[in-house]
């Protein structure tokens, strides 16, 4: 380990690249200017000492938002290089800093595998900040650098003596870049405590020194996991029933790529399967989880194939078992190793190299084999549940065909509430999907008939996380908005479970409802709709949510519409508060779209030009999972503990 270390100098830094181009096209090379590419400052940099982790130097990272909305990271590292590089004549640290794609990761000696998506690394953070200070700890000496926007201040310089080693960074994000420079608490924990979990025994501390109103200021926070993806697994179903008990786990090396998986079968009936390569959130999947699922199907079917009595339950249901069949009531946590990454697919998060399939076939074949020998009573019950989950998809088809029929008897196919647009191009379209009919009918009249069309919601819609996949298309709400927005289901020999949105028919699919807590329950199991049974939608971008307004304000001639509190007060403060003479504060509260009328509604919520629209993504696939399965599962307190956090309107319940 010390030789590996006192190798690691200038020469393994290969330099690919300028960075010239950074600051004036930002959005190419971290997503995009706004909140989220804020945040992915945070991970480029964390990214920088995981690496380290991941090649056995570093145990312990700190993660510090501070005061001033700067950002600190400190690691117990090698410390970067700071020796002169042998083409560019400076000091190595400075390459990292200020050169894109300049990194030991390039050098396979340094890394076998590093994190990253882009591997635009610390150096695009530098160029994106107005400032940022940088410091080794390496050979008993303190190194350090300034930049400004990417520029170095001055030479690379000793500043003291430290028995430390590793690497410290501080950056202020640049305001002129970014639309905010607001650090949220929460997006940054999510993906320390992720990456605690995707890489056992490293411990990550995250400190946020600001205070709050009251002056308070948040106790630090560890992330650690021992025991790893096994962790991992229990804390994305901790709100479900397992049937097994334990997770099965597995970590091996198959042709070269190391592999990690946990996963669990509970009582419910959707799968949540979340996919990392080298701790990269593979939303979209690829050969690692293809892999997988053969695996899965194949040796739970020759298990079941060869059992009696289960063999005799398939038979006697008169069905076959397909592949889909394993997957419900299955979450599964699946991470793998590779030295260089092919990734393709939209978001550039689809897993492509072919070797990597069968390496986790091999994996997942050999310790599902063993645990369902070693295993036979959780066994059977993952299996049986395999066999129900079969005669459901065949309910599911047959109740899907029968609405299918009475849609062609009936002719047209779309649901009779349906006011629909007179664009046919669903590029130009959207779709409120609205609670209630009395707001329904408010949204028809004010609406632009051309591009909008209105879909009334009656009452609350089926909590689609807590039934089997073929009551979903029993329920009429639920077919309704199916129908309305022209996805499909198992057509053309596809995979029944997965919802084809080739044919949407509209760009823009808009919830709607009432700005209070009944209403945000019906976006919640709206959105779990999509989440579970089409999250295409969501993923492309198409599914939104509207944001009426909370109050009419009125002072003498001076009339606005409010949309949270903050706005509320502000008008008292700017028309009111100063008045000596000021006799009343009028205040309409909107409980409900229904008490706004036509022109209201319109002006306020559904007008492209001035209305506030939330677009629903999922950044965090685990986190989603979670959220979703609490929020719609059967234990109360933790569901009650998130809406009070959270909750936007429950100053107007009162």
């Amino acid at each position: 380990m010390q030789n590996e270390q006192n190798n690691y100098s200038a020469s393994n830094i290969q330099v690919l690249e300028g960075l010239e181009a950074v600051r004036k096209r930002p959005a190419m090379y971290i997503g995009d200017i706004s909140e989220k590419g804020l945040h992915h400052l945070v991970n480029e940099t964390v990214d920088n000492s995981i690496d380290e982790a991941m090649a056995g130097y570093c145990t312990h990272i700190e993660v510090t938002i501070n005061e001033d909305n700067s950002i600190t990271v400190e690691d117990n590292g090698r410390g970067i290089p700071v020796d002169e590089h042998e083409k560019l004549h400076k000091s190595a640290l400075e390459v990292v800093m200020t050169v894109l794609h300049a990194g030991g990761k390039f050098d396979k000696g340094s890394y076998k595998v590093s994190g990253g998506l882009h591997g635009v690394g610390v150096s695009c953070v530098n160029a994106l900040s107005t400032h940022m200070l940088s410091q080794v700890y390496r050979d008993g000496k303190i190194y350090q650098q300034e930049y400004e926007r990417g520029i170095p201040l001055y030479p690379v310089k000793v500043v003291g003596d430290t028995d430390k080693r590793g690497t410290r960074q501080q950056f202020w994000p640049d305001g002129t870049i970014f639309t905010t420079t607001e650090y949220k608490y929460d997006i940054i924990a999510r993906r320390m405590r992720e990456l605690a979990f995707l890489n056992a025994g490293i411990t990550i501390t995250l400190t946020d020194l600001r205070p709050d109103e009251d002056g308070n200021v948040r106790k630090p926070e560890v992330f650690h996991a021992k025991e790893g993806l096994k962790e991992f697994v229990r804390y994305v179903d901790r709100h479900r029933t397992s049937i097994i008990g334990e997770p099965i786990c597995l970590k091996t090396e198959k042709d070269g790529v190391p592999i990690e998986i946990a996963l669990l079968y509970n009582s419910d009936y959707s799968e949540n399967i979340h996919s990392y390569v080298n701790n990269i959130n593979t939303i979209e999947g690829g050969t690692h989880l293809t892999g997988f699922r053969i695996a899965l199907a194949r040796t739970l079917k020759k298990y079941a194939d060869e059992d009696d009595s289960l063999r005799k339950q398939i038979e006697k249901a008169k069905i076959e078992v397909a592949q889909d069949d394993f997957r419900e009531g299955l979450t599964a946590i699946i991470s793998v190793k590779v030295a260089e990454p092919q990734f393709e697919g939209q978001t550039k998060t689809k897993l492509g190299n072919s070797e990597v399939n069968g390496a986790v076939q091999k994996a997942v074949g050999e310790a599902m084999t063993n645990y369902l020998e070693e295993h036979p009573k959780e066994a059977k019950m993952i299996c049986e549940k395999v066999i129900l989950a079969a005669i459901a998809r065949v309910a599911a088809r047959k109740a899907r065909e029968s609405v299918q029929r009475k849609n062609v008897m009936s002719g047209g196919g779309l649901p009779g509430k349906l006011a629909d647009c007179s664009n046919k191009d669903p590029k130009q379209c959207e779709i409120f999907l609205v609670e209630g009919d009395s707001a329904g009918g408010s949204a028809k009249q004010g609406r632009d008939r051309y591009t909008q069309a209105i879909l009334p919601l009656r009452g609350k819609i089926l909590n689609v996380e807590k039934v089997q996949w073929h009551r979903v298309f029993e329920a009429e709400s639920v077919m309704n908005i199916i129908q309305s927005i022209g996805v499909r289901f198992g057509v053309d020999g596809e995979d029944d479970r997965q919802a084809n949105i080739e044919k949407l028919r509209y760009d823009k699919i808009i919830i709607m409802t009432d700005a209070d807590v009944d209403g945000s329950h019906i976006d919640t199991l709206i959105m779990t709709l999509f989440y579970r049974f089409m999250p295409k939608v969501i993923e492309d971008g198409h599914l939104y949510i509207a944001t009426p307004p909370l109050y009419k304000c009125t002072y003498k001639k001076n009339s606005e519409y409010c949309y949270t509190e903050q706005q509320r007060q502000a008008f008292i403060d700017k028309y009111v508060a100063g008045d000596e003479n000021a006799a009343a504060l009028h205040t309409q509260r909107y409980k409900g779209l229904g008490e706004m009328n036509p022109e209201q509604l319109w002006e306020t919520t559904m007008d492209p030009s001035s209305r506030l629209l939330k677009q629903v993504t999922i950044e965090n696939a685990a986190e989603a999972d979670e959220i979703f399965s609490m929020l719609m599962g059967d234990d109360v307190e933790p569901r009650r503990e998130f809406i009070e956090k959270h909750a936007t309107y429950a100053n107007i319940d009162a």
